[in-house]
């Protein structure tokens, strides 16, 4: 048995007049694709992460740097870290 919680996951919305939202923590947010679909319409569809509003450049950009190592177990940031150190 885990104590572990689980981590939220984004919920999809739809209004009534087709409007699909991807919401999490009370904000749009989707690392998929577009966060907010107007009418359901892929054309209108815009970019959004932790509830700011992206350009598809943007957003793709940001996409690309969520995975990899954190900075502090980067071999190559371990010398800089070390200088503040006491």
């Amino acid at each position: 048995m885990s104590d572990k919680t689980p981590f939220p996951q984004s919920r999809k919305l739809k209004k009534v007049d087709g409007t699909i939202a991807y919401v999490w923590d009370g904000k749009l947010h989707n690392w998929e694709g577009h966060a907010l679909i107007p009418e359901g319409n892929e054309k209108k569809g815009e970019y959004h992460l932790y509830g700011i509003k992206h350009t598809k450049e943007e957003w793709n950009e940001a996409r690309q740097q969520r995975e990899g190592l954190p900075y502090y177990k980067n071999q190559s940031m371990k010398a800089h870290l070390s200088d503040y150190r006491n």
